[in-house]
């Protein structure tokens, strides 16, 4: 696994994301997958970052720093994005008690749902890439649950 801070086009937002790979987030920043968690841009690019390199054991202990540039308005604390996705989580798992799981189905449920073939307000499953992608096209709302869930029939 490999994390990476990443920065949205439209607001500038700053947030951090787990990938598997360097090539699994440019596959994913390809179709459009990562979004902004602040403002749901998906041009999404990697934050320029200054590398942490440790000291050398035979170099002298104390590094000097250089002085820190005050955070632009664009940019947010830590603390804040921490509390922002604490705030979604908390939001997430209020919200799927009164969801639906629909399992494989999410991309045919969520259609149902849009052409009003069906009366749901919420629910959550799975849907591949391709999937996702498809409803994006159709104008369909749908996103992935910030905080990754267990299907029902995979919890002990």
């Amino acid at each position: 696994m490999i994390v990476f801070d990443l920065c949205c086009a439209a607001g500038g937002h700053r947030f951090e994301a787990w990938f598997a790979s360097s090539d699994s987030f440019a596959e994913q920043q390809g179709r459009g997958l990562i979004a902004c968690p602040v403002c749901g841009d998906d041009e999404v690019r990697k934050a320029v970052v200054a590398p942490r390199v440790g000291a050398k054991s035979n170099q002298l202990s104390a590094v000097p720093t250089p002085p820190a540039a005050a955070p632009s308005a664009s940019e947010a604390s830590p603390e804040l994005v921490r509390k922002v996705i604490a705030e979604i989580a908390a939001k997430q798992a209020e919200m799927l008690p009164r969801s639906r799981w629909v399992g494989r189905d999410f991309a045919d449920a969520a259609r149902a749902m849009h052409e009003g073939r069906v009366a749901e307000d919420l629910i959550h499953g799975q849907a591949s890439p391709e999937e996702a992608q498809g409803l994006r096209d159709d104008g369909i709302a749908a996103m992935p649950l910030l905080v990754p869930i267990a299907p029902p029939d995979a919890i002990n």
